[in-house]
């Protein structure tokens, strides 16, 4: 196998003894993670094979860096590139006489940290290496060949000569398109598993997530909160008479009227069925009692398909949090306001006191 130009290590030694990850220094833009420890070894200068038919160690040492799936290269103190494997072409489009003997941060390949932070200058992961001697791992996007930025993960190592003194820098890279996908995919999943398909809103999981980070807010900082429970008066008769996508439409409708209604720090929340919830920001009783109102006329006010006889109202339970109440007990007093407000004819809002009630007949 003919070797790919000089290795890297040719002619020095590569001592053991990685420092513990918590040892590892943080760069600026570069998160140190956990190292990956470096084997002892002493690499002669390369020499052909023996003419007894022993392999040499240069042999075997380009054999591996030219095999290697990751891709490799090396700099010197000033950081211009010594070493290119075949992965490093592969990964990053540029062929080796393109990148050998050029500074690594002159327009080639110019790593920037997730957060587009560039990494190139005092942030170059090599730099550091090369300035404490300690390994590091982060994931970067480095400029690829065609003009893209593409994910990897790559690794930085000191290079030292046989006295120890660090004469340069390898890193390791590998694509990490995977893995990038792979956080997408998850993150996507963790979405879906908190929205209701079909009008988009936080589902029963996510409203409880919602509550109890609401509740820990008031018990911890003091910040008020209310719950708003909202019912679809006569839904069932809705669904038996128009078909079930009527239905589907009227509560999509009654969702979006709900969500373009509540104030910035408001989250509207469908659990499930023809119920919504609304978790509110700080509110006072009466700003409480006006946003419920504005609830309900919104909803009535909607249009929900061809047939313009279909009016829907809804009924509305408010409870704002009191000292005396644990997660659950705010939720329960607006559920048996909205109860109330379904007993008192429907198309109604309960809020904090009989006083603070409203109902309007059908049109």
């Amino acid at each position: 196998m003919p070797h790919p130009g000089p290795s890297p290590l040719d002619g020095v030694s590569v001592p053991s003894g990685v420092p513990a990850p918590s040892a590892v220094p943080t760069s600026p833009g570069v998160p140190a993670q956990a190292p990956v420890p470096t084997q002892a070894a002493t690499v002669r200068d390369g020499s052909p094979d023996a003419a007894d038919g022993s392999i040499s160690a240069a042999s075997v040492e380009a054999a591996l860096l030219t095999s290697m799936g990751d891709g490799l290269y090396s700099v010197d103190l000033d950081r211009r590139i010594t070493f290119w494997n075949p992965a490093a072409e592969a990964i990053t489009g540029y062929d080796r006489e393109a990148v050998v003997g050029r500074w690594c941060g002159d327009g080639l390949l110019n790593h920037v940290a997730e957060d587009g932070t560039p990494l190139c200058g005092s942030r170059c992961p090599l730099l550091a290496t090369m300035a404490d001697g300690l390994p590091r791992t982060a994931r970067v996007y480095l400029h690829h060949q065609e003009g893209h930025v593409a994910p990897v993960r790559i690794t930085a190592a000191p290079i030292r000569d046989a006295d120890g003194r660090i004469t340069g820098a390898v890193e390791t890279f590998a694509d990490d398109s995977s893995g990038v996908a792979l956080d997408r995919r998850l993150k996507e999943a963790e979405r879906l598993a908190l929205i209701d398909p079909l009008t988009g809103l936080g589902n029963r999981r996510h409203l409880d997530l919602a509550s109890e980070r609401r509740f820990s807010d008031w018990t911890r900082r003091g910040r008020p909160f209310a719950v708003i429970a909202v019912d679809v008066d006569h839904f069932k008769a809705i669904n038996d008479a128009h078909g079930h996508d009527t239905g589907d439409r009227v509560l999509t409708v009654v969702a979006r009227s709900l969500a373009a209604a509540v104030r910035a720090e408001d989250e509207v929340f469908r659990p499930g069925g023809d119920e919504f919830v609304v978790l509110t920001g700080p509110i006072t009783t009466m700003e409480l009692a006006a946003l419920a109102a504005r609830l309900r006329m919104v909803v009535s006010s909607g249009r929900y398909g061809l047939d313009r006889r279909i009016r829907v109202t809804v009924s509305i339970g408010c409870a704002l949090v009191r000292e005396d109440d644990d997660a659950s007990s705010v939720s329960w007093r607006a559920d048996v306001r909205l109860l109330t407000a379904k007993r008192t004819g429907r198309d109604a809002v309960v809020s904090e006191s009989a006083a603070e009630s409203t109902s309007e007949s059908s049109a």
